[in-house]
């Protein structure tokens, strides 16, 4: 690959400085939101375990892919690889995070929940995973596809604290 092959990289540095920065600033946020559920008895370690660590870890990944995407590679290859590695890690974790979702015992999960904290993140370290095996391809458009996803990852940590906060919220003892 010719050296100016890699430039498209280049022109996310922007987009990825932000959601990385997004990413890890929600990410101490939703620290406090345990905290908070812990402090009003509202969560039980199973569900922590389902719906809470997933959040954490859905906004490290847009982290994480930001940091990777941020790297001034030499070969598109190595990006390739740490992507994929981002991906698989991901589709293994869901399977481990619905697993726990079907366990838990002190909420029963709706659909929303069912959606959100696990059909959109696997599709969506589906779809990181995919665009990691294809990068080298067509370049800009995958490009997109992981920026896209990236962004996704990110919604989906934004909806999935609110929904702990909101949950929390509503568990509370009302002080007179």
């Amino acid at each position: 690959m010719e050296p100016n092959a890699l430039a498209p990289l280049g022109a996310w540095e922007s987009f990825y400085v932000i959601v990385g920065s997004s990413a890890a600033a929600l990410t101490g946020l939703q620290f406090v939101v345990v905290v908070l559920g812990a402090e009003v008895r509202a969560l039980r370690a199973d569900t922590v375990g389902a719906f809470g660590t997933p959040t954490i870890v859905h906004l490290c990944a847009a982290l994480l892919i930001s940091a990777i995407m941020s790297v001034p590679w030499r070969a598109l290859l190595n990006a390739e690889l740490a992507l994929g590695t981002c991906g698989a890690a991901g589709i293994a974790y869901m399977w481990v995070v619905i697993k726990r979702a079907r366990r838990t015992q002190g909420y029963s999960p709706v659909l929303e929940d069912w959606l959100w904290h696990c059909i959109f993140p696997l599709i969506a370290y589906v779809t990181l995973f995919v665009a990691a095996l294809v990068l080298g391809r067509d370049l800009p458009r995958w490009l997109l596809v992981i920026g896209v996803t990236t962004l996704v990852l990110l919604f989906i940590g934004i909806h999935n604290a609110w929904d702990a906060v909101t949950y929390i919220a509503a568990r509370q003892p009302r002080r007179d």
